[in-house]
């Protein structure tokens, strides 16, 4: 693979700086949240630098191959992907009554993560094929088709929060691309008519989630313990925080899922609104980063790739940060670059390399 030299000449420093930084500070917080815990007899922190350092391969091979040719395969990426989750269901391993997971050679990964890539891929490829000759009701059929699948397939695992995820990226680079009013109609009438029904198909568990959420004071003990102790983890922060390990509700084992779902809770805690503050600007100038690549590609799939990975990080904070605080329910969307796990820092990893392609390229005319 022959690598053009000018992209050296414009790396995007600032992008990989921001990505680096929240990931650093996040196995920082992931010391104090998971340091008696483990996975695979290494202590999460650990763990999770061996997945960050993965995650910068990935991403050095994503920002290498042009992302012209990495779309023009989009279809095949996207069926490679659906098949992934096809697998498990049949060789999936079930952990606390999902079955999401799939082990290869020792490591075990969960391809509904890598299908929020593909699904980002193959809607750029078809507004891009697509644009041009506007869009009709058969668009309309084809784009729900292509999201449908996954996204009955990972409901089905179940994970309702990623299925909805993928919903929520596609309604963004629909609008993104210009669909137009009426596709946006039938969308939001088809969601609401659907929505209803699928209260019926829930497992009882996703019920008691949604419950919980309109009022966590109904089952203070069980299902509505997690957000009751992530609320009170935020609130006593206070201005400057606990301190670095020094976080009751963290230290004490009182929040759960403190290294996943609720690891912006300990960080809250023990660094306060200030420390809050600046981690939520450092996301802020990786979003308006982003946005700045989408504003200066030089084609469109490069906007709508930019576009794309740029809204798979926007939505991540913004539904977990909502997790936290209680105006979500819990759904189990990770912190990016933050939460541990390797299935969604590889991904994301991937994502910004992706941000790197477009960003570097745009400077580079086509041969």
């Amino acid at each position: 693979m022959k690598i053009d030299r000018r992209l050296f000449a414009n790396f995007d420093w600032v992008l990989l700086g921001l990505v680096l930084l929240i990931s650093g500070i996040g196995i920082l917080n992931l010391y104090s949240a998971g340091s008696n815990l483990s996975a695979g007899g290494e202590p999460l922190y650990i763990k999770q630098m061996t997945w960050v350092l993965l995650g910068l391969v990935m991403m050095v091979i994503a920002f290498s191959v042009d992302y012209h040719i990495i779309i023009r395969h989009a279809y095949l990426i996207y069926v490679i992907s659906v098949l992934l989750l096809l697998l498990v269901f049949f060789y999936g391993n079930i952990t606390h009554g999902s079955q999401r997971w799939l082990a290869l050679y020792g490591f075990s990964f969960q391809p509904s993560e890598l299908m929020k890539l593909a699904i980002i891929i193959v809607l750029v490829r078809y507004f891009d094929d697509n644009m041009e000759k506007g869009y009709r009701f058969g668009n309309l059929v084809v784009l729900l088709t292509v999201v449908g699948i996954p996204f009955f397939m990972i409901a089905r695992q179940p994970d309702l929060g990623t299925a909805m995820f993928l919903m929520v990226l596609f309604l963004s680079m629909a609008v993104f691309a210009g669909v137009g009013r009426k596709f946006l109609i039938y969308f939001t009438l088809g969601g609401m008519i659907l929505a209803p029904l699928c209260w019926f198909f829930m497992k009882d568990y996703q019920r008691e989630r949604i419950l919980t959420f309109l009022s966590p004071e109904r089952d203070p003990l069980g299902a509505g313990y997690h957000i009751i102790q992530s609320i009170i983890a935020i609130g006593s922060g206070g201005i400057w925080g606990k301190g670095f390990l020094k976080g009751t509700q963290t230290q004490l084992r009182f929040l759960p899922e403190q290294q996943t779902d609720f690891v912006f809770s300990v960080f809250a805690e023990e660094w306060g609104f200030g420390g809050v503050f600046v981690l939520m600007f450092i996301f802020f100038v990786l979003i308006m980063w982003g946005l700045k690549i989408t504003r200066y590609s030089r084609d469109l799939p490069g906007a709508l790739t930019a576009f794309g990975v740029t809204m798979f990080v926007f939505w991540g904070i913004f539904i977990n940060v909502g997790m936290a605080i209680g105006i979500f329910p819990v759904v189990g969307i990770p912190l990016p670059f933050f939460s541990y796990g390797g299935s969604s820092m590889i991904a994301l990893m991937i994502g910004a390399g992706l941000l790197m392609n477009v960003s570097m390229r745009r400077f580079i005319l086509q041969p």
